[in-house]
């Protein structure tokens, strides 16, 4: 028979997920492959004539693209002539700047930044990367989608996610013919849940920067970028026509980034018998050399075949910290869904959530994963109180903020409402009140009305025909009784005009000024330095709507009908067959309820029955010279005509003890309070008996909860904390007695 702990585990979702062991032939290798070039570059008359292995009659049109943009021949000979275990150290010293790391990387060859970064631990990458990032502070980027391209649910939920505190929003189309109609969903809804938020639609890049120009979109990063020729060749493009792209975007006052990731190249069947993580520093070495500003990269889709590798998770975090020594803002991936492990998804976000990149995550899903058709969502709407949660635990800004339900509602029909109004204005396919409702206070698509969508993408074609921008957007809204949205969006108009959100790593903030790496950089040299989450933000971050003031789990009930009546000071009897119920200071006093919510009162009576099923006398007495359970049961024993007692603390937790033992133990010990039932302390209470008489005793059955201390640890530390208050020191036991209850009514 096998073990079955092993077949308990081998249903865990991890065992969903294929792990393999590196065949570098296919490029299954995630960094320092067999076949990974030897760094070198060789200079003749300032003309690169060797790099990286191959002389120049034999460069790859990467190689030539990198070799004529991409390197510094002022600096190459300097930085390349650096061992590769200094400039790594240079990397995580606090004393060198970023500066001066980012003037070196200029002149070094794509197998100099992998071997480097090869030689970095988890945790060194980490620094380099807080050390490295562009902007100053951290920030992040949503996916907004549904499955039947709603535009008020798209609306609504790009409302929530800037009210979120999302810096940017994508969405993208199941049916390419949507996309004006999903952009202006997102344009509106963007903004009327926090002005100054970029917003992009993932389409074909003719169209997609037809959207850009005409205002309805205002940044991309659908510009992809591979590192061997043969993908390149396989998607008709070079590094020149991605250059020429991103130029023409740029040229139009649109922000635009470049898409790369570890094992794109394994996936389309190219990579040459080269590592993962080698074949990324090509890709950045290209997207640094056509004049990007930034990169999407962090594996991206290909994130769950590179995780499926021997240090996948580390070769992604490396080049995350590539793209960032190269001076390009980083969209750190966290979007595709990296693994069926929630354990595992959250170890592969650590890398980048504790440094923080300049946007954690390149698409998070704030709708449920199933609406997402990006291809799911690493983390979704139903993940939003744990991102914050852990946030709040590590006093880290990961680019999300609480919002409380009444807000996050408001934002939402509002939205829903204002393109409700455009659609009208503009003569598209009617966004009905039931609509609105539904995208207002709806889970997912599923809930949604359904709509003509033959009628939807014929309106969505007219509409590109009629030249609609983003200026005639603000005029609707601004006709149609929402001047603040209207204002926003006219004001996204303006930013393209200027075109300051060109620098590297820009975000806009509520009141339309730009933060980048140009007025905002990250300035890390050590503790003490750089962005640090504290002040305003901090106690934002910090206030989660489930967040409570601990004085008011723990009302104080003097003022309900007493419990129990004190008589005298408790001396020791001389009934051998009396059990003593000793009870905690506070003990239906300033408090009256257990952990497991049982009145005291209750569980009194039911200890006292027990008691005497078990054949035995109760006596209750009041503790109250000390809190712990312990000492309450064995100053009660020291009571006890039998020398037993029935020691229990007010949250409910019990103690079975004999006078002649060492306070710290005992007959039976009861931690699990808040499983216990009023039979289980009547279950006490005739064990208790038994000890008292002498009769063989079985214990009581043990239960066991392992959550219970994560679930109630703040209630039990608060319940001992007014137990505490309660003690008096050197005081005497006293006696009690129930008191006489008063019928209600």
């Amino acid at each position: 028979m096998g073990s079955r702990r092993f077949e308990s585990r081998s249903r865990r979702e991890l065992h969903r997920e294929q792990l393999v062991s590196p065949l570098p032939e296919l490029g299954l290798v995630a960094s320092g492959g067999p076949n990974d070039p030897d760094p070198e570059i060789v200079l003749e008359d300032g003309v690169v004539v060797q790099m990286d292995g191959r002389s120049a009659a034999d460069f790859d049109v990467i190689d030539r693209f990198v070799v004529a943009h991409g390197l510094d021949l002022d600096v190459a000979a300097e930085a390349m002539a650096l061992g590769d275990a200094e400039l790594a150290r240079m990397l995580v010293d606090i004393s060198v700047p970023r500066a001066e790391l980012v003037r070196l990387a200029r002149g070094l060859t794509p197998a100099k930044l992998a071997r480097v970064i090869g030689l970095l631990d988890p945790v060194e990458l980490m620094l380099a990367l807080k050390k490295l990032r562009a902007r100053r502070a951290p920030a992040n980027q949503a996916h907004v989608t549904n499955l039947k391209e709603s535009p008020a649910l798209l609306a609504a939920d790009a409302a929530e996610a800037a009210r979120r505190g999302f810096a940017e929003i994508e969405t993208t189309v199941g049916v390419a013919r949507y996309a004006p109609l999903n952009a202006i969903a997102l344009l509106v809804g963007s903004q009327t849940g926090r002005p100054g938020v970029m917003t992009q639609c993932a389409v074909e890049e003719r169209r997609n920067l037809e959207l850009a120009i005409r205002g309805l979109v205002t940044y991309a990063e659908t510009l992809s970028v591979y590192g061997t020729e043969p993908v390149f060749v396989d998607g008709d493009d070079t590094p020149w026509s991605k250059a020429f792209l991103g130029a023409a975007y740029a040229s139009r006052g649109v922000k635009v980034r470049f898409t790369s990731g570890t094992g794109s190249e394994a996936l389309m069947g190219y990579a040459q018998g080269l590592s993962m993580l080698y074949l990324e520093a090509r890709c950045l070495a290209a997207v640094r050399a056509a004049g990007s500003q930034g990169v999407q990269n962090g594996s991206i889709s290909c994130v769950a075949l590179v995780l499926s590798v021997p240090g996948g998770t580390r070769a992604i975090l490396g080049e995350n910290v590539l793209a960032a020594w190269l001076d390009l803002e980083v969209a750190s991936g966290n979007d595709a869904i990296a693994s069926h492990s929630e354990i595992r998804k959250t170890a592969k976000l650590m890398g980048q959530f504790l440094p923080g990149t300049d946007f954690v995550t390149s698409g998070y899903s704030v709708m449920p994963r199933h609406d997402n058709t990006f291809g799911g969502g690493n983390f979704d709407a139903d993940d939003i109180d744990e991102w914050l949660t852990v946030q709040r635990d590590w006093q880290v800004d990961a680019g999300i903020e609480p919002v409380s339900e009444e807000e996050v509602l408001r934002v939402r029909e509002r939205a829903a409402r204002a393109i409700q109004a455009v659609f009208g204005e503009l003569g598209l396919p009617p966004v009905t009140d039931e609509e609105v409702e539904a995208a207002t206070t709806g889970y997912d698509s599923a809930g949604m009305p359904d709509r003509d969508r033959a009628a939807d993408v014929e309106a969505a074609d007219e509409l590109l025909a009629r030249g609609t921008s983003g200026l005639d957007i603000a005029l609707v809204l601004e006709r149609r009784g929402f001047g603040e949205v209207a204002e926003a969006v006219l004001s996204m108009q303006r930013q393209r005009i200027s075109a300051d959100y060109l620098q590297t790593a820009a975000v806009i903030d509520t009141y339309g000024l730009v933060h980048s790496a140009v007025n905002d950089p990250n300035l890390y040299t050590g503790p003490g330095t750089g962005y640090r989450l504290e002040g305003d933000r901090w106690a934002l971050l910090q206030a989660l709507p489930n967040v409570v003031d601990p004085a008011e789990l723990l009302g104080a009930e003097l003022d309900a009908e007493p419990v129990v009546v004190e008589q005298r000071e408790a001396a020791r009897s001389d009934d051998a067959a009396e059990v003593v119920v000793a009870v905690g200071p506070a003990f239906a006093d300033t408090i009256r309820r257990t952990i497991g919510d049982l009145g005291h009162r209750e569980v009194l009576e039911a200890i006292c029955d027990g008691v005497r099923e078990g054949g035995a006398a109760p006596r209750i007495v009041r503790i109250r010279r000390v809190a712990d359970v312990a000492f309450i049961a064995h100053d009660g024993a020291q009571l006890s005509g039998s020398g037993i007692a029935l020691g229990i603390q007010s949250k409910g937790t019990a103690v079975i003890h004999r006078a002649d033992l060492e306070p710290l133990d005992n007959l039976e010990l009861f931690g699990m309070s808040p499983l216990y039932t009023l039979a289980s302390y009547r279950a006490m209470g005739r064990n208790a008996a038994g000890y008292a008489l002498g009769h063989r005793v079985g214990p009581v059955p043990t239960e066991l909860d392992n959550f219970a201390r994560a679930k109630l640890i703040v209630r039990t530390t608060l319940l001992h904390a007014r137990e505490t208050q309660a003690v008096r020191p050197g005081a005497a036991a006293v006696e009690l007695e129930l008191a006489v209850a008063i019928a209600s009514g």
